[in-house]
């Protein structure tokens, strides 16, 4: 069993062709710009979509554990008492309320996947792993990549690389592809940024390239915080180093997931932070177009 966010099928940004992705619940990273801040603590949350609330008052007289306290004012969430008892969630009218995180067998998840299997043969998709950190939950991922393989199916991870070095050599013989996250190249302000040091990262994906596995670094480009010229020269060294490199992708920032830290009434650190616009985004994905990548044709 492990714990995910969701199965979400028809992906195109997710590794090669058409992809169902399965998002794991954990994460020990906490990236001030992440847009899935669901994903990062392993147990079940609440999530409320205030602006959905009717302040109808429903969700207070079912609750079981006296956590929704409704008023003229608005809808105020004590979450040290919330028992995640779901009577909130079946008899809010408005189904503004959720419980992020489900318990599933990795037997169900490759049943869901394998109902979409024609678009992986004629797309060259297949399933990916992400999260969350799917690092946070080898066994679980590890039984999913080897049941996927057992039936055929191209398989992908994506992963910050923070996690046991035992783990990385178990995983990636399992995968057709790697999608690794580089976050920062400088040690304290990976820190700062991602609460987590850099070096165990980078010799993950070392250990990851000596398998033989494409690999596809990811960037996620935040203005103001690693846009910086240094980084993407660093970014550029490692990439040129590694020798199972198939491309460098720049994921560029967006606030798309703001809302959510609403829903788990979180305060967004990035709010001030500014999309940037589609020429920038060309400027930088051209940056790392001319490393020399591996033909895995």
């Amino acid at each position: 069993m492990g714990k995910i966010i969701n199965v979400t099928r028809f992906c195109t940004d997710d590794g090669p062709g058409i992809r169902t992705t399965v998002f794991f619940k954990g994460c020990p990273l906490r990236c001030i710009w992440c847009h899935n801040p669901e994903s990062q603590r392993a147990d079940r949350e609440l999530m409320i979509s205030y602006e959905k609330c009717s302040l109808c008052g429903v969700c207070e007289a079912a609750c079981k554990g006296l956590a929704h306290k409704i008023s003229d004012t608005g809808h105020v969430l004590l979450r040290q008492n919330c028992i995640l008892c779901g009577e909130c969630v079946t008899s809010c009218p408005s189904s503004a309320i959720e419980i992020s995180g489900k318990d599933c067998s990795a037997d169900e998840i490759i049943k869901e996947t394998l109902s979409d299997k024609v678009f992986y043969e004629t797309s060259g998709g297949g399933m990916t792993l992400s999260g969350g950190e799917i690092l946070y939950q080898p066994d679980f991922a590890a039984e999913l990549l080897s049941l996927a393989r057992a039936e055929g199916i191209h398989t992908a991870i994506e992963t910050s690389g923070f996690g046991r070095k035992e783990d990385i050599k178990r995983l990636i013989p399992l995968c057709d592809t790697v999608l690794f996250d580089i976050k920062e190249t400088d040690e304290e302000r990976h820190k700062e940024y991602t609460g987590v040091g850099l070096s165990v990262i980078l010799e993950n994906l070392t250990v990851a390239d000596s398998f033989g596995v494409p690999i596809v670094l990811r960037l996620p480009i935040i203005p103001g915080l690693n846009d910086r010229e240094e980084h993407f020269f660093a970014v550029k060294k490692i990439a040129a180093g590694l020798k199972n490199l198939l491309r460098v992708e720049v994921m560029p920032y967006h606030a798309l997931g703001e809302y959510k830290y609403r829903q788990l009434d979180r305060e967004y650190k990035c709010s001030e932070v500014t999309e940037p616009t589609e020429e920038q985004k060309a400027v930088w994905q051209k940056f790392f177009d001319d490393v020399k990548y591996l033909n895995f044709c």
